[in-house]
């Protein structure tokens, strides 16, 4: 396995491990079983490598496959279904990195920087989904494409998945079905929903 390989691996699990408490530099290189010098060589920052693996978690996991059905979708009210199943379904898979980063994110920057990074690949979908629904006419009257977006991507939080599905008892299915009925119920318009109801 290569170095940059062995070192992302050894982070996610790290990370993991210890929901993101005291993982240093060099907790991560005896991990990999390298130098501390040798994780500077491919990762000059701790930020750089704390998003360097949680893009790595996306491309073991298939993300852009998952993605697809949503990006192919020929109507809004479609594309947005497919994003709410592909990241609905995704958040228990990256969960215990998800859970490290934001038990992490306020008192550590490069926390905050992966985080950051990661949830404006969501909102970018989002934006997507949202701007699909705009150009079908489905979209809630008087709602700007902006604060639509914004509601989907709070709709599609982690922690509204830990509230939900944690603390509420909610199944997987269960979570999915409210997402979508819930984002149906504040972001289409009246018609839209009706015609999905029937």
């Amino acid at each position: 396995m290569e170095t940059r390989t062995r070192i992302l691996n050894a982070t996610w699990k790290l990370l993991e491990a210890h929901q993101g408490k005291g993982v240093r530099m060099g907790d991560i290189a005896r991990e990999a079983g390298i130098s501390r010098q040798a994780v500077y060589l491919h990762f000059p920052t701790r930020a750089e490598l704390l998003i360097a693996t949680t893009r790595y978690l996306d491309d073991i996991k298939g993300v852009e496959q998952r993605l697809a059905t949503s990006r192919e979708a020929t109507k809004g009210v479609q594309r947005l279904d497919a994003f709410i199943d592909a990241w609905g379904n995704y958040i228990p898979e990256i969960h215990g990195i998800a859970r490290a980063l934001l038990a992490m994110k306020d008192a550590d920057e490069a926390a905050e920087l992966a985080w950051n990074d990661r949830m404006q690949a969501v909102r970018h979908g989002c934006v997507a989904a949202i701007n699909a629904i705009d150009n079908d006419g489905t979209l809630a009257p008087d709602l700007p494409v902006k604060q639509a977006a914004d509601i989907l991507w709070t709709l599609l939080s982690v922690r509204n998945w830990e509230q939900l599905t944690q603390d509420c008892g909610q199944s997987q299915a269960q979570y999915i079905a409210t997402m979508k009925r819930t984002a149906h119920l504040a972001l289409l318009n009246s018609p839209a929903v009706q015609e999905l109801n029937q």
